[in-house]
């Protein structure tokens, strides 16, 4: 068993490392080893991977097995690495747990069971579920509390899953009112609120750093970028991480808007970071028109993501 990164409380910017896959789609591993250099190089203070912009959902369980202990081995401790393991079965969850302890996972990440619009588990099984996880994996737990998996999660249910698991301790917060969310989750979760964070490409991170976030886990496109926001910020400089956001915001806007997962693996292969920004079907590439704008205002701000492979 290889051991994890002790975590301290965490602060700062955990991309969503992506999958890359070759132009045939088959996953790439060098490119994910490529992925995980390049984001240890652009400064964050940890990675997550097989998230949902991770391409989750299009891989095999093979596959993202091999990926799991690719990435563990090739990280090799240089940064914290958080490993998602959404599942709607509490079986294949601490399963999944297990496998990433015993790879060196330094925490793990994931939502409550569900699965299509109607499937769904209430307050008491969602504890049941993620005791289990946190059972199987003696690991700390992020709690991803996002859209996709549409359950409702108040205030109130996330503060009694925190004193029921004690494990879960930290919390990504990225529906909508996020700043609301986080603010009045910290105030009545107290210490139980070790680590609230923000998502969604850091599109209102300033509002969620005011809130009382410590970090954010957005795409890996610009974290070098979006770092020195979050550290001005946690430094009291208020005023420099407004100028900072207001320098990315319109690249993160329309990641967000126009592009979505897609937007990361296209820099990364403009950047020489990968040979392919394949996404597998029914996803479908950019558009050209969709592209050629997100790398304009890529070079405006010239994230290492796109320098990085020249």
């Amino acid at each position: 068993m290889r051991v994890g990164l002790a975590l301290p409380q965490l602060r700062g910017v955990f991309p969503i490392a992506p999958t890359p896959f070759t132009e045939l789609g088959d996953i790439d591993i060098d490119g994910q080893r490529r992925i995980l250099d390049c984001h240890i190089d652009q400064g964050v203070a940890g990675i997550c991977i097989l998230a949902n912009y991770s391409e989750q959902f299009s891989l095999t369980d093979d596959e993202r097995r091999t990926l799991m202990d690719v990435c563990l081995e090739h990280v090799a401790g240089r940064v914290p690495v958080i490993v998602t393991v959404s599942h709607f079965s509490t079986r294949i969850a601490a399963m999944r747990a297990r496998q990433a302890a015993a790879a060196g996972a330094s925490m793990l990440m994931l939502m409550p069971p569900y699965h299509g619009a109607t499937l769904r588990a209430d307050e008491r099984l969602i504890q049941e579920h993620f005791g289990a996880v946190a059972e199987a994996s003696n690991l700390p737990l992020m709690l991803q509390d996002a859209p996709i998996s549409g359950t409702p999660l108040d205030v109130a249910t996330l503060v009694r899953l925190a004193k029921a698991v004690p494990a879960v301790r930290a919390y990504k917060i990225e529906v909508a009112n996020a700043a609301g969310k986080l603010r009045s989750l910290i105030d009545a979760g107290g210490t139980s609120v070790a680590e609230p964070f923000d998502g969604e490409e850091s599109i209102t991170l300033m509002a969620d750093l005011d809130a009382g976030a410590t970090g954010s886990m957005p795409s890996g496109l610009l974290p070098d970028l979006i770092a020195p926001v979050v550290s001005k910020h946690l430094a009291g400089d208020r005023l420099g991480a407004a100028d900072a956001y207001r320098t990315i915001l319109p690249l993160i806007n329309f990641e967000n808007r126009q592009c979505g997962l897609r937007a990361t693996k296209a820099v990364f292969k403009a950047g020489g970071v990968i040979a392919s920004d394949h996404v597998r079907h029914p996803l479908v590439p950019l558009h050209p028109a969709t592209l050629a704008g997100l790398l304009e205002l890529a070079h405006d701000v010239q994230p290492l993501s796109l320098r990085w492979g020249h």
